[in-house]
């Protein structure tokens, strides 16, 4: 039994479907999420930049090494691309077959 998904593009203007569901809109949130990004990388280089002039820190690390400017950053993608590759590996041992509680 399987059950084929309608297509956006057969559904009437006037449908009310969910918010996420035109495109423009994806697009829009993944520009904001990038600014958002942007900004955020920008004022840690702005606050290294400060530490190196002698001015006070904004942020108060426990250790030496998360004071470089965008550690956060990169420790944050790293962290995440550990968990996709992890589940990934994790799910060639835990996946059924299609018919495995038909049995």
């Amino acid at each position: 039994m399987t059950s084929s998904k309608p297509d956006m593009r057969d559904r009437p203007k006037d449908w009310g479907g969910h918010y996420f569901d035109d495109p423009k809109r994806w697009k829009r949130l993944i520009g904001i999420l990038f600014v958002i990004c942007a900004v955020v990388f920008a004022l840690d280089i702005v606050n290294f930049i400060q530490l190196r002039m002698g001015w006070p820190e904004m942020r108060h690390p426990e250790r030496s090494w998360e004071g470089f400017a965008a550690f956060y950053a990169f420790y944050g993608f790293l962290a995440y691309t550990a968990i996709v590759y992890t589940a990934k590996a994790l799910r060639k041992g835990v996946m059924r077959d299609e018919d495995y509680y038909d049995r």
